[in-house]
């Protein structure tokens, strides 16, 4: 991998700034809401690995759920303030994505959170999902969370796209943009849009299956100021494992 293959919009003090005081608030809830569950039906073991762990909130996430926890990250940015908030985390920096640095290393589960949404190429995602198979132990599973293509055309208690109508065309491997609501920070992100079926071609192609997608909803009785997300997912969790059938 090389830094081409990323869109780092957090490796920018400013904005690493911002993205570090967020903790789980309204849409991005919903990301984590259900993730207890998903971990404790897919995944056997206690050793995780946390790709694209920015300022450590998924890493303390899985620590807190009993799982010893590597956080890696390209953004030292970010790994700064990691390492600030849980000064006895395994926190890593990985040069241009390169996970060479953990090979001999198992791990049965690996998970990352909206990384992906930074990965602009089908042949960027598809080798890093192959690596991430070499990593994962025989009964691993690979935990992807991304950012559902509805995400980018609809308004959101934590996000707003009206400003951006061409996100409504994009396609796979194209640049969307997006501004978060909970920070300071109102510059637009940009993103890489990426279907379903992109996404499946792109494990299929890395070796690995699909064993399970869900698409969390928001509760009305929750305490946000849900605007489209009672009716529409604004997240997809994959629970991805290596194809047994394939290259066994």
């Amino acid at each position: 991998m090389t830094s081409s293959d990323f869109t780092n919009v957090y490796d920018d003090s400013v904005r690493a700034d911002a993205y570090d005081k967020l903790e789980f608030p309204a849409t991005y809830y919903l990301a984590y809401r259900d993730l207890p569950t998903l971990l404790s039906t897919h995944v056997r073991g206690r050793r995780a690995l946390d790709f694209g762990c920015g300022a450590g909130r998924s890493t303390r996430f899985l620590q807190g759920l009993g799982f010893a926890t590597v956080g890696v990250d390209i953004s030292g940015h970010m790994l700064a303030r990691a390492r600030s908030r849980d000064p006895e985390g395994d926190y890593r920096l990985l040069p241009d994505g390169d996970l060479s640095s953990l090979a001999g290393e198992r791990f049965d589960l690996v998970l990352s959170s909206f990384t992906f949404d930074n990965v602009p190429s089908m042949q960027g995602k598809t080798e890093l999902f192959r690596a991430f198979g070499e990593l994962l132990t025989e009964d691993g599973r690979f935990v992807n969370i991304v950012s559902a293509p509805e995400i980018y055309v609809h308004e959101w208690a934590s996000f707003s796209t009206r400003d951006f109508p061409d996100n409504w065309h994009a396609r796979s491997g194209e640049r969307v943009h997006i501004v978060m609501l909970d920070v300071d920070d109102r510059r637009p992100v940009e993103d890489i849009f990426f279907t379903d079926d992109a996404y499946q071609e792109a494990y299929r192609r890395a070796g690995l299956e699909v064993t399970a997608i869900h698409r969390p909803l928001g509760d009305p009785g929750e305490p946000y100021p849900w605007v489209s997300e009672t009716k529409i997912s604004p997240w997809a969790i994959y629970v991805v494992r290596r194809d047994r059938g394939s290259a066994a």
